[in-house]
């Protein structure tokens, strides 16, 4: 007779095992089939070799209705837990799309809300590995429940401690709103799609027809939602950008980002910025060559690269330090903000405010995009987001203008009197109300009308208009701009004013919370 010590043991075994192979080896293999991986196989690449942790292994659901009493398995379709990522400690969540398609259960979500009540404790991200078929309709209202418990802890967390969201597979219905709620979602093509109602219902409500993928796919919401921050080429490559994202982010809001040392000189003067703004101020460049010239190594991880062109926001380091720039992008749109260019910016800035990452703007500007579109589309409300987001951010600021800064977007970009901390201008900034043409319309109409030649007369006052304000003198002799810099400067001036403003203390006046305009 065994003795009951070993009965024992035999059982863990035999959970632990269950617990290991999920929905079973055939489940597994059609995962494959699809070019997924399982759930403790992307926590295996996510994390520091053998560094996780497992928590809550041999939980099952508790629900007895259609027959689900016999039909449990150890784990109940979420793997989750803690380890390190470069180092440092994570908790992390991987749905098990072999186990009941992944789907949610009271116990599933209690899982899940577990280890997010853990992450806020220690004060440690949270990353979470989506691949679900949504609500586990045999526990009813009880999914549902546990749906709301976990968005409420995202709420609570947010701004606290960074939530990175990784879709792997199906995200839809209410699950979708636990990922909308994370700081950064990551979609990897082809595997995975998000949305409320799918294709079927889409095409008996609406008659529409159309596709998972052009629906929700990684693509589709990288690029015309903006819902999804990065749409990498495969689960591999999202993983491996979660990786390198968290190399630029604290462990917490109390925290600042870990410093990475660089061979590359503090003083490293880039001859290339001499001539990278064109002498024709209609003329685009791209602004990411700036932004390479004057950073570390050269290296930045942009973020929503596919959405709102017109204007970058990216991580990157300069002298070591994690730094969040944002910067319109000439080569879109003459760099003028429009509505996704300022949802952008604006959660970008609030993000590196919430968590201690100094905020660098690079400025060419001409204004806001005009037309009907973006008016009936509420760009005074949306505009008034980047606004409320660089007025209300506590953080090191520092302000680059390298060519055009017109109109309300100069005060929107990163102004000093947004309370930024050092504002910079090239020698070719213009800083004005509005462009050349469009001010001396208005400024000189008494003269154009009288003028013989109206064409000729314009264009002296454009060239008079230029000489007074294409430049950045004004400003600066107004205290607006401290210091105009050669371009080839910029680097180093950037480096020493972040290094001064290392210790700065800010704060907003005591409130609940403001009331931003959504």
């Amino acid at each position: 007779m065994p003795s009951r010590r070993l009965k024992v043991l035999d059982r863990l075994a035999h959970l632990n095992q269950q617990a290991v192979e999920g929905g079973g080896q055939g489940r597994i293999a059609k995962q494959h089939q699809q070019g997924k991986y399982t759930a403790r196989e992307r926590i295996d690449m996510l994390l520091d070799g053998d560094s996780f942790v497992e928590m809550d292994r041999l939980v099952t659901h508790r629900c007895t209705d259609f027959e689900m009493a016999d039909k449990k398995i150890s784990g109940d379709g979420v793997v989750t837990g803690y380890g390190q990522l470069h180092g440092r400690t994570v908790f992390v969540f991987a749905q098990d799309f072999t186990v009941f398609g992944g789907s949610l259960s009271g116990a599933f979500a209690e899982k899940i809300c577990k280890v997010m009540d853990l992450a806020m404790k220690v004060g440690a991200p949270v990353i979470g590995l989506n691949d679900s078929g949504g609500a586990r309709i045999q526990e009813g209202v009880v999914s549902l429940a546990g749906y709301a418990e976990i968005f409420t802890r995202n709420t609570l967390a947010s701004g606290v401690i960074p939530q990175i969201s990784l879709i792997l597979g199906p995200c839809a219905g209410g699950a979708v709103y636990s990922p909308a709620i994370t700081d950064f979602i990551v979609m990897a093509q082809n595997t995975s799609y998000m949305f409320i109602t799918g294709p079927d219902v889409i095409k008996t409500v609406t008659h529409e027809e159309v596709t998972q993928e052009d629906l929700g796919g990684a693509l589709r919401h990288a690029s015309t939602s903006g819902v999804a921050h990065w749409a990498c080429d495969d689960e591999k490559q999202a993983i491996a950008t979660v990786r390198e994202l968290m190399t630029y982010l604290p462990q917490n809001n109390l925290e600042k980002a870990p410093i990475k040392a660089t061979q590359d000189p503090v003083d490293r003067r880039d001859a290339k910025l001499a001539d990278v703004v064109p002498d024709d101020p209609s003329k685009p460049y791209d602004i990411k060559d700036v932004i390479r010239a004057i950073v570390d190594d050269g290296e930045m991880l942009e973020v929503h690269e596919l959405y709102a062109m017109n204007i970058v926001v990216a991580f990157a380091r300069m002298g070591g330090q994690s730094v969040g720039i944002v910067a319109n992008q000439p080569a879109v749109l003459a760099g003028c903000l429009d509505i996704d260019a300022s949802l952008k910016g604006g959660r970008f800035v609030r993000f590196c405010d919430a968590f201690n990452i100094p905020i660098l703007t690079l400025v060419d500007v001409p204004g806001f995009l005009p037309g009907t579109r973006q008016e009936h589309g509420g760009i005074i409300k949306h505009g008034a987001k980047l606004l409320y987001a660089y007025a209300e951010a506590t953080v090191p600021k520092i302000t680059l203008i390298t060519r055009k800064a017109y109109g309300g977007a100069y005060d929107v970009m990163g102004s000093k009197h947004v309370r930024a901390d050092l504002n910079f201008a090239w020698p070719t900034a213009e800083i004005a109300v509005m462009g050349p043409e469009g001010a001396v319309n208005i400024v000189y109409r008494a003269e154009l009308a009288k003028a013989a030649d109206p064409a000729a007369a314009a264009r002296d006052y454009v060239e008079k208009y230029r000489d007074t304000f294409a430049n950045p003198f004004k400003a600066a002799e107004l205290g607006y701009i401290d210091e105009v810099l050669e371009p080839q400067d910029t680097r180093r001036r950037v480096i020493q004013g972040l290094r001064m403003l290392a210790g700065k203390r800010d704060t907003n006046p005591p409130k609940k919370h403001g009331n931003i305009p959504l």
